[in-house]
């Protein structure tokens, strides 16, 4: 196998897809895609609602965090994507954009709204999200619960409810690697490799030139590199390479290939947690009504392309704000809820005998910042990172807020004879203490970590231009980069980010 070729993009993730296509469209050269896991083309990629059965899986980088001190020292699970389409193919395939000012507040040359919204509508053509078709009644009714918002999806820039687009096409998900990299092979310019689980990039003349594996096999990249392994991967590898904070990479004994002190700084997430409701014949679930449906539900799949197999658990949503105006007049929406009309998660084990469903509600634009670095320079060992989850204050008033505020949404929800009553943490959780105790015992995230790597001037360790400072030749392209989580899922926003890196790579070379 030749591994020599002129660029090599690190992540066969949701960045690293859309950035392959692009650099492929524009005929750079031959192009290498790394990717650590195997492949995305097994049922439990494809069918919708075994996405919670691929978590904790060989597909699955099972990362999981330092325990976390506000949070009862609890570590929490980190769930990423390693098969081809990265994240894009094990998470709950719901697409937002984010909020316009969110790309605004970033304050990066050339990443304001304006400036990225052509992107979003070219990865759109590709991606082509839809609106979910096969909703539960409870989703539908959830969309009512602010008010008719006609079929639109929820928006962040105001509140709102709706039933979510999502990648799902013909009943099947739809990832990053279906809508970009498979078109990129089709070019003949582009090779994939899988179970190529990188080590660390290697340096000549401080210009990055090959990519190392953890098997011993060396890749070189003639004209360039571009790092798209994650929020987590991509500082790891560059940790490795002996690209970071000078003092944590002597720790290591790692050799100092460019002293960067903010890689791995500014690591966060959205932070969230679930209201559970339980009733005969509302959600779906295991009830004694409901098994005929559950046993024709693969045929109806595989030969219609219909039913609940096509569910991707988290049908319908909404934005709401929980917190006064502030003095600013600021009246966004603060806050983000999933729906989720399954009874599933919250009694020991995924599928709980009995109906129900849930929503949860995650801080859109937190405070709490963390950090990500080495726990070893074994690339077999994960790295060690700590989310600070509910580190600041302000994000623990909010928690309680949203708590409060979910629960009058739904009860708003036109739920009807399918209404359940809150089993947990049931409804004499009310007071201040509790509340915050709950929110302290049940917290996660909505698996959208970012900001390791942020973009922008001055002592940012990525340029606007996505260039990782104090070397050459290497590019980073992923969810990283983001100097704050947008205002909603993740997804959408990191297909953008990698499909404008193969744009600039492909100028920046000439």
């Amino acid at each position: 196998m030749n591994l020599e070729f002129d660029f090599v993009v690190v992540g066969a993730g949701s960045a690293g897809c859309a950035a392959a296509y692009q650099l492929a469209k524009a005929n750079v050269g031959t192009i290498a895609v790394l990717e650590a896991g195997l492949t995305n083309r097994v049922p439990q990629v494809k069918i919708p609602f075994l996405l919670a059965w691929m978590r904790g899986s060989k597909r699955d980088w099972k990362l999981v965090s330092k325990s976390q001190s506000e949070l009862g020292d609890r570590s929490i699970e980190v769930t990423r994507g390693r098969m081809l389409g990265g994240s894009s193919s094990i998470n709950s395939m719901v697409w937002f954009r984010g909020r316009r000012d969110d790309f605004d507040n970033w304050n990066v040359p050339g990443w304001a709204w304006r400036d990225v919204e052509n992107a979003f509508e070219e990865v759109e053509e590709l991606i082509d999200p839809r609106p979910f078709p096969y909703p539960h009644p409870l989703s539908s009714a959830y969309a009512l619960a602010l008010g008719d918002n006609g079929d639109a999806p929820p928006t962040p820039e105001r509140e709102s409810a709706g039933v979510f687009q999502v990648n799902i096409h013909d009943g099947a998900r739809w990832s990053a690697a279906d809508a970009f990299l498979e078109p990129a092979k089709q070019t003949g310019r582009v090779e994939v490799l899988t179970q190529a689980n990188v080590d660390r990039v290697i340096f000549e003349d401080n210009k990055a030139r090959q990519v190392g594996l953890t098997d011993g096999r060396v890749v070189i990249a003639r004209h360039g590199i571009l790092l798209s392994a994650g929020s987590v991967g991509s500082p790891s590898i560059l940790l490795r390479s002996g690209v970071g904070p000078a003092e944590h990479l002597q720790e290591m004994g790692i050799a100092i290939q460019s002293d960067q002190p903010e890689v791995g700084d500014n690591l966060h997430d959205h932070p969230a947690v679930g209201l559970h409701y339980a009733g005969p014949r509302t959600g779906y679930g295991l009830e004694l009504a409901q098994i005929p449906h559950w046993v024709v539900s693969p045929i109806n799949w595989l030969f219609r392309r219909k039913g609940r197999l096509v569910c991707n658990i988290v049908e319908a949503g909404a934005f709401f704000r929980v917190n006064p105006v502030g003095l600013d007049g600021d009246d966004r929406p603060d806050c983000q809820s999933h729906f989720i009309p399954v009874m599933m998660g919250y009694k020991g084990s995924l599928l709980a005998w009995g109906s129900g469903y849930s929503a949860d509600v995650n801080i859109c634009r937190p405070f709490s910042r963390g950090r990500l670095k080495l726990f070893s320079s074994d690339p077999k060992k994960p790295p060690e990172f700590d989310l600070a989850l509910l580190s600041d204050e302000r994000d623990v008033a909010t928690m309680i807020n949203a708590v409060r505020r979910l629960r009058e949404v739904i009860a708003q929800a036109p739920f009807g004879d399918l209404r359940g009553v809150e089993d947990y943490p049931g409804d004499h959780v009310q007071s201040e203490e509790e509340i915050k105790q709950f929110v302290r015992d049940r917290c996660a995230t909505a698996y959208h970590p970012v900001g390791t790597l942020r973009m922008g001037e001055g002592a940012a360790p990525v340029s606007p231009r996505l260039k990782m400072r104090g070397v050459d030749g290497l590019w980073v392209a992923d969810a990283s980069i983001m100097p704050s989580v947008t205002t909603a899922n993740t997804n959408a926003p990191s297909m953008m980010i990698g499909s404008r890196a193969g744009q600039m790579i492909t100028e920046d070379v000439g």
